[in-house]
């Protein structure tokens, strides 16, 4: 019923070329420093995803400070996680020209100066513009790249290192709730955001610690990868062919341009050593010029990479299985953020306060949700186990779940279905490593940064949705059921592309005979 990952694998072209030339291994990768960038990740997890699962706690007290219907103060954190995440393809650009590094300190700057904005606010409005907005863009710019990174520094324990650094996550959601508890109960939310804003700096540290490798070790890393799938490259032998046939996997144009760039560069130094006998203002003239022109091929650079992956002949909508998994994506998020948002004003409306300031039933989600990324990363990791096979089954788990919660009106039932919902969650470590396989290194910027978009969307629309449905209804039970539902048809879309994709080959094989 499942395909598998050799089932789904639709190359772009990074692991087209096998070489039987043995290359010693670079330290770095599955090693060494990739575990600092493990660790990087993982503190960028708990500052920006674990804050913004915390975000029931403020939500309540902009409730209380500003008087506004929930589905409206609701907009604030759903803001906050969208643009996050909808910003993806354009910090996909931004990681192309810039690198990964000097993304995500720009990034820390931004969040850090959303959330000391937002300690002034005089109404929810404001709040849109520089919580929403401000710390969303910024937390983008930085969550991206800690993806991406953890990527490229792992080839044989993706799942495992992946699942690690997005244990952030759970850790922040439990740090950061009892955190922002803390704060908002001894010094007013004001005061509570503006140290949240300093705490949030150290997101240029770990920024600073994403070095890039160079791109001698990402052309290692792609031959390790192609020896060790050679059997994967075999069976996509006949639609790999397809594709070089209609232009998609041709690197001449990427040399020309190498080409012409070198070219340009090499006729700037050039110019620059027949100047040395020239005065010094020419001199300064030429360096200038020369910066100018090595920045210009590096924009240049970024740019067709980056429009390529979208509209270029190697758009990665040429993928149906890619387009089935942006489908999901629109419709999954939401699923799971609508209980972090909206779960402390079920526990209020159930007279189950007293259990939850014991132990908070988000907390339940956020400690079971670490083990579950852990687990289900050495799961997937292992070689009898299918990593689409384990990603699927989690999400049928989790959308019984958010069917099911609104059924339970007692604490025991709510914890149980909670820590299901933390569990079944874990999938969200595996979505860079289903996003690779689809798509290759190569892309994995473009296109998670597209997946992580319509996370984004799915994330902006879901609370509000359930606050304004719970404005009509007086409940909350209505959301999950739509919410659960939707989500349902983008899980159908899921296992519907991977048996079209099987069948079209078969096809074509017996047209190929007749």
């Amino acid at each position: 019923m499942y395909a598998s990952r050799e089932d789904i694998g639709y190359d772009f072209g990074d692991d087209s070329k096998v070489r039987s030339k043995p290359i010693k291994p670079n330290p770095n990768i599955d090693g060494g420093w990739a575990w600092m960038i493990v660790l990087s990740s993982f503190l960028v997890h708990i500052l920006i995803m674990g804050s913004q699962m915390a975000l029931g706690i403020l939500n309540m007290e902009w409730l209380e400070e500003f008087n506004q219907s929930r589905g409206l103060t609701a907009w604030v954190s759903s803001l906050s996680m969208g643009i996050t995440l909808i910003v993806g393809p354009f910090i996909g650009l931004f990681i192309s020209m810039c690198g990964c590094r000097t993304t995500a300190i720009i990034g820390g700057i931004l969040n850090a100066l959303g959330w000391i904005l937002s300690a002034y606010a005089s109404n929810v409005h404001y709040l849109f513009l520089t919580f929403g907005v401000t710390a969303g863009i910024g937390s983008g710019m930085v969550y991206l790249p800690a993806v991406v990174m953890v990527g490229q520094y792992f080839q044989k324990r993706r799942a495992l290192a992946q699942g690690l650094s997005t244990t952030g996550t759970g850790f922040g959601a439990f740090l950061m709730t009892a955190l922002l508890k803390y704060l908002c109960t001894e010094f007013g939310w004001r005061n509570a955001m503006f140290i949240q804003g300093a705490i949030s700096l150290n997101l240029c540290v770990c920024g600073a610690l994403m070095r890039p490798l160079s791109p001698k070790d990402l052309r290692e890393k792609y031959v390790l990868r192609s020896d060790s799938e050679e059997n994967r490259a075999k069976a996509l032998s006949h639609s790999t062919e397809t594709i070089k046939s209609n232009g998609v996997l041709g690197e001449e144009p990427e040399k020309k341009e190498e080409a012409t760039n070198e070219e340009v560069l090499g006729s700037v130094q050039h110019i620059e050593i027949g100047g040395k006998s020239a005065s010094g203002r020419s001199m300064y003239g030429l360096r200038l010029f020369k910066t100018l022109s090595q920045l210009t091929v590096t924009v240049r650079k970024g740019f067709a990479l980056w429009y390529s992956s979208y509209f270029g002949a190697t758009s990665l909508f040429t993928n149906r299985v890619f387009v089935a998994f942006i489908i999901w994506a629109l419709f999954a998020y939401s699923s799971f953020v609508i209980p972090f948002i909206h779960l402390p004003e079920i526990v209020k409306q159930y007279n189950l306060s007293r259990q939850d300031n014991v132990f908070p039933l988000t907390s339940i989600i956020a400690i079971v949700h670490i083990f579950g990324k852990v687990i289900l990363g050495i799961i997937s990791d292992l070689p009898c186990i299918s990593t689409w096979n384990v990603f699927l089954m989690a999400n049928f788990t989790l959308v019984t779940c958010i069917l099911t919660l609104p059924l339970m009106q007692t604490y025991v039932g709510l914890a149980v279905v909670c820590a299901l919902i933390g569990f079944s969650s874990g999938y969200f470590s595996l979505m860079p490593v289903v996003t690779e396989d689809l798509v290759g290194t190569k892309h994995l910027a473009n296109a998670y940064g597209i997946i992580i978009c319509a996370n984004g969307i799915s994330a902006l629309f879901g609370p509000p949705f359930a606050g304004w449905i719970y404005d009509i209804t007086e409940k909350y039970d209505f959301s999950f059921y739509i919410a659960g539902l939707l989500y349902m048809v983008g899980i159908i879309f899921l296992l519907i592309q991977p048996c079209i994709q099987k069948k079209q080959p078969r096809e074509k094989s017996t047209e190929a005979q007749v």
